[in-house]
């Protein structure tokens, strides 16, 4: 399904954002162009893929799926594979974040796409659908009024209380309308006993966070996606009535009950493809009203494509969301902010030296033009260049000692565990693993095992040991001018003044003893004086 919208002259000059979601019932594609006050969508695509539905029960995902997929995907890169890459967000949700085999699939849906694509955490997902839905509605003057948003997706039902654009409470849970239809409604049969274990299996879920959410309030319901869309627009068709209340759902209920079957539903708002997942929907729904005890759940038209384009466009105007997690964990795990920033402004500088391709170096080839610091306009979807390796290695820079608020014995590991297991909102989970990884191996014994195979990130990590041991005096003083270069496949070079280097002899044993950790990757690591 598409919907297309006519531009005005002159929009040639201006560049859309794109956000694709890569939901588990269905793909969504939003394109629009930003006009600072809002966001005027020159077109919409969906396609109900039910990526779910071909997740096997060792939770890989099936061929036939996956190729159905890719060909959606297909159709898709012709309107975004042309779009700069900083201009389009593409991300996975409930089912990539299951199947074990979804790198496979991300290999393929990069090549099928022209764009990078990630997986997000189920907290992550929830933050972008509160955001996107927020967006979605009239301005309130009441800062005060709390909202509850809930969305049922193919695989996950996300909960999120917030007040305006900021969530306070999110949770993520393994139940969507895909899953539960399968579950209890895979002949396509509808009995009151089906609808009563799915409920049933529904609140179980829902049970953990009950009392958690009835005691924080709220003002408002609003509910989005598809499923919670096709409820609403069911009721009002059938009763009129706008809004999904605990009578709507009786009534709606009642109306399939005497149907039997979904192929024999004859209701609009309920359509041929969203008919086999229309009543694991409905009995999310109906358990989570009753749960919760909603009286009213209203509907937005916005939700995780949306959230998705707010945030990418907070990216572009300098409001990325991931400046403030980083500034919240240095706070939070006491870091200190003038040596994480003296070590944040090292590793920029040996980063904007790296003239060559130090991912190929290690690998032991010739030095070759530079892609780590360099645009990643026209790098291949999934690599490890240009803008966001030089935006990784900062962060790993300011919170590389994150891990002495635990302990400070071994503290790059607990860092690493940290960061590799919270949530960090505006992160998705191969960036969380990367930086986490980073942080890991900023110092004593390399992990090259862990690192086999990703000479980008492993490039990464050099630089940032490199600018740590240069400051392991933790003082305010003035590196001298210095330089790193390569000296041969597998070589680095690093040379400073003769006079400075006679006078830091500390500097150079640890440099040494560096040379000697690095030897593991292999690479070899020279310290000369000029």
């Amino acid at each position: 399904m598409a919907e297309h919208y006519d531009i005005s002259p002159g929009r040639e000059a201006e560049q859309p954002y794109a956000a694709l979601d890569l939901g588990s019932n269905s793909f969504h594609l939003i394109v629009a162009y930003d006009h600072g006050d809002r966001l005027q969508v020159v077109d919409r695509h969906k396609e109900m893929v039910r990526l779910a539905a071909g997740l096997k029960v060792d939770n890989t995902l099936s061929d036939a799926v996956a190729v159905r997929a890719i060909a959606c995907l297909k159709r898709l890169g012709q309107r975004i594979r042309d779009l700069p890459p900083g201009n389009v967000r593409v991300v996975g949700t409930n089912t990539l974040r299951k199947a074990r085999n979804s790198q496979d699939f991300i290999v393929a849906a990069e090549r099928a796409l022209g764009h990078r694509v990630e997986i997000i955490s189920g907290r992550e997902e929830a933050r972008l659908i509160y955001l996107g839905v927020s967006h979605s509605l009239e301005p309130t003057e009441d800062s005060a009024e709390s909202r509850l948003v809930v969305d049922i997706g193919g695989g996950s039902t996300e909960l999120i209380l917030g007040r305006q654009f900021q969530p306070h409470l999110m949770e993520s849970l393994y139940m969507g309308c895909v899953s539960m239809s399968e579950a209890f409604f895979g002949d396509g049969k509808l009995r009151e006993h089906r609808f009563r274990d799915a409920e049933n299996a529904a609140r179980q879920e829902l049970e953990v966070l009950e009392e958690i959410y009835r005691a924080r309030g709220w003002d408002t319901v609003i509910g989005a996606s598809g499923s919670i869309l096709a409820i609403h627009d069911a009721i009002l068709e059938l009763t009129g009535a706008r809004g999904i209340t605990h009578d709507g759902l009786k009534a709606l209920k009642s109306h399939l009950l005497d149907k039997g079957h979904t192929n024999d539903v004859e209701l609009e708002a309920i359509d041929a493809e969203r008919a086999p997942v229309f009543p694991g929907g409905m009995a999310i729904t109906a358990a989570v009203v009753d749960a919760l005890g909603i009286d009213s759940m209203t509907v937005s038209d916005g939700a995780l494509r949306e959230g998705l384009l707010h945030d990418l466009l907070g990216r572009v105007h300098a409001h990325d969301i991931r400046e403030t997690t980083v500034a919240d964990l240095m706070h939070r795990y006491h870091v200190d902010p003038r040596h994480a920033r003296r070590v944040a402004g090292t590793v920029a500088r040996i980063l904007e030296q790296v003239s060559w391709d130090l991912a190929e170096n290690l690998a032991g080839k010739s030095p070759a033009p530079k892609t780590l610091g360099a645009s990643s306009r026209n790098a291949a979807p999934g690599t490890l260049s240009g803008a966001a390796a030089a935006r990784l290695l900062r962060w790993a820079a300011l919170l590389h000692e994150i891990g002495m608020d635990i302990a400070h014995s071994q503290y790059h590991k607990h860092g690493g565990y940290l960061l590799d297991n919270m949530d960090l909102p505006g992160f998705s989970r191969s960036e969380q693993h990367n930086l986490s990884m980073i942080v890991r191996s900023h110092r004593r014994k390399f992990p090259i095992e862990e690192l086999k195979g990703h000479p980008g990130l492993i490039a990464l990590c050099v630089l940032l040991r490199l600018a740590v041991v240069l400051h392991r005096g933790r003082v305010e003083n003035t590196l001298p001018a210095f330089w790193v270069a390569p000296s041969g496949p597998g070589e680095i070079r690093v040379t400073f003044p003769r006079k400075w280097l006679a006078e830091h002899p500390l500097t150079k044993l640890d440099l040494e003893q560096e040379s000697e950790y690095l030897s593991v990757i292999p690479l070899k690591l020279a310290v000369t004086a000029l």
